[in-house]
């Protein structure tokens, strides 16, 4: 009998887990769309270094998400097979988390330079007036974190390959002519794009690291339950 209420404990855990795996999944495809779309609201990123993040969020959070329905029904149904799916997919996904937050760690910091580049090639289109819609992003990006250029506001004379001392009028402080024609420290913002929207990217990375860890370790916690119910189960132990 003590052994019945044992695994009847474990099926009641690996149930819970479930629940809060899939709480977790919701979760995890709400920050991905979150930060797709703050990203996107901030500039239009197309390199997979800066974009990437966000979509492979939401993709875990979907996987994770339908996990735990093998979960679910494999620990109410006694399933050895569902329990044993769960239990691997829940293995794998683990075993890529961990393998992400290693790259992410390598990784790090090249954040700044990747951002630079996209921020340069974002200001020759601008410079250019070749795509309208980058132009009122940017626009919307500079007025928005008070910044100019990528590093300051004399980026913007060479943004082309061509010297032209002029800045987009997002640049200015107060919006003046004189301020797009004859740009100086005084009259422009100072501050460049490129650790304002280099703070931005760190700040989701660290909200997405904390939610990860959590996740992480509810995971472990289901696997260890997971395997437990299998060997129950296997052994052809009554736990209803």
């Amino acid at each position: 009998m003590g052994v019945e209420g044992g695994m009847k404990c474990v099926r009641f855990l690996v149930f819970f887990f479930n629940f809060i795996f899939w709480i977790c999944g919701i979760a995890l495809i709400a920050l991905g769309v979150y930060v797709q779309i703050k990203l996107n609201n901030t500039l239009h990123m197309s390199s997979l270094s800066s974009s990437g993040a966000p979509i492979v969020i939401l993709i875990v959070g979907v996987i994770i998400f339908f996990i735990s329905f093998f979960g679910c029904c494999g620990a109410w149904k006694e399933n050895y097979c569902m329990v044993t799916t769960f239990a691997v997919l829940l293995t794998l996904i683990f075993l890529v988390e961990i393998a992400a937050a290693i790259a992410g760690y390598i990784y790090r910091d090249k954040i700044q330079s990747v951002v630079n580049e996209q921020i340069r090639e974002a200001m020759r289109e601008t410079k250019n007036n070749k795509n309208t819609t980058l132009t009122n992003d940017f626009d919307a990006l500079q007025k928005q974190y008070s910044c100019c250029g990528a590093t300051n506001f004399t980026d913007w004379f060479n943004a082309t390959g061509v010297f032209d001392r002029t800045v987009p009028a997002s640049c200015c402080k107060n919006h003046t002519d004189d301020c797009t024609k004859n740009p100086t420290s005084s009259n422009t913002f100072t501050e460049g794009c490129t650790s304002k929207i280099e703070e931005l990217l760190r700040k989701h990375i660290l909200i997405i690291a904390g939610v990860a860890l959590g996740i992480a370790f509810f995971e472990l916690l289901g696997i260890i339950f997971a395997c437990c119910l299998m060997k129950g189960i296997r052994s052809g132990y009554e736990v209803m």
